[in-house]
């Protein structure tokens, strides 16, 4: 073989390497890096880290928006417990401090006036007055007891609520509510033993 015939062949070889070579590179640079993966919430866990501590379970399912609604509620009702409490406590004592008998425990004084500004009458001697004033002030330990135990209830109430709102949440977090919903409706020819002929309707319910 001559000398300009095997540097013809290595020429091409060498062109066809070369080819190759950035064929490979021109390839590697079409690959794309790796997406991250889309968030997929866990109802377990967002109802554990619900029932941890309110709101967490929001955070979880990335509705952040809801967070001051959580706290709002709770805030709203722990205001009304102490609200009720604080009342409750007062005309307790003042009831107690009405009926012992002992002069220097006096802290009924300004619950009765607040009571009955009008009437009231320092020191409280007749017998109508004392019974209309011990049924004022129980009356006021009943009504506050009982909002506040119901504060209470609303407290627990509202947790569940934050809890079952953030199970909710992430159990439909990625259910599919986009409008790729269609309902055809066709006829399917059937034959019918012994004519050959039928007719029959199709439901196909594509999403």
């Amino acid at each position: 073989m001559k000398a300009y015939q095997k540097i013809t062949i290595m020429s091409l070889l060498i062109l066809l390497c070369f080819q190759q070579n950035m064929t490979a590179q021109d390839s590697l640079s079409l690959v794309k890096p790796p997406q991250k993966p889309l968030f997929r919430a866990d109802p377990q866990r967002a109802t554990m880290l619900a029932l941890t501590f309110p709101g967490f379970g929001q955070i979880y399912n990335r509705k952040y928006w809801k967070i001051p609604f959580v706290y709002a509620g709770f805030g709203g009702i722990g205001y009304a417990v102490g609200y009720n409490s604080k009342w409750y406590n007062t005309f307790l004592k003042a009831y107690q401090d009405f009926t012992d008998g002992i002069p220097e425990t006096n802290s009924y004084e300004e619950i009765l006036y607040f009571v009955d500004p009008e009437s009231y009458d320092d020191p409280v001697e007749d017998a109508e007055a004392i019974a209309y004033y011990k049924e004022a002030m129980l009356r006021r330990v009943d009504y506050h007891r009982k909002y506040r135990d119901l504060s209470y209830i609303g407290v627990a109430l509202w947790y569940i609520v934050t809890v079952l709102d953030a199970n909710v949440d992430a159990s439909l977090f990625n259910y599919d509510i986009s409008d790729n919903l269609d309902v055809a409706v066709v006829p399917v020819q059937m034959p019918l033993s012994g004519t050959g002929v039928g007719l029959n309707i199709s439901m196909i319910i594509t999403f």
